[in-house]
């Protein structure tokens, strides 16, 4: 079991499976992640802990939230904060940068791949658990 403190764009408690990505300032890969059904699920996302640029905004919370997202979980930068917090799912990142993401059409990155955020590393498929005070990530899913 691990804990990681990450700035909350709203203290919205939220918990979920997890699902992993690994990119660097290029959100293609994320857009199609978020454009599936989430089933409850927790997108974690390894951005390299850039601070140049999003790797998500509110369109892609929004999405996320009508398609059934828990949260998100961003090792980078969010935009959008005002429009992620009308959203109604859990958002967890390093800090904003109002500057877009890029766009390559090959979506680099990684998908479903173990990621280290935090010095934690983060496997697909254990469970995450956020709130106000951290995120806490279990092997298995814990009764709570």
């Amino acid at each position: 079991m691990h804990i990681l403190t990450f700035w909350p764009v709203e203290t919205c408690a939220f918990a979920g499976p997890v699902v992993t990505l690994k990119v660097f300032e290029d959100n293609t890969l994320v857009i199609e992640l978020l454009s599936t059904k989430g089933e409850g699920r927790v997108l974690v996302v390894d951005g390299g802990g850039s601070m140049r640029r999003a790797v998500t905004g509110g369109m892609l919370a929004r999405s996320a939230e009508i398609m059934g997202w828990a949260g998100i979980v961003i090792n980078g930068c969010v935009r959008d904060v005002d429009e992620i917090n009308e959203c109604e799912i859990g958002l967890r990142a390093l800090a904003t940068c109002p500057v877009r993401p890029i766009k390559n059409d090959s979506g680099s990155g990684q998908k479903h791949v173990p990621v280290s955020i935090g010095g934690v590393l983060i496997h697909e498929g254990e469970w995450l658990y956020a709130d106000g005070d951290g995120i806490l990530v279990s092997s298995s899913q814990l009764s709570i």
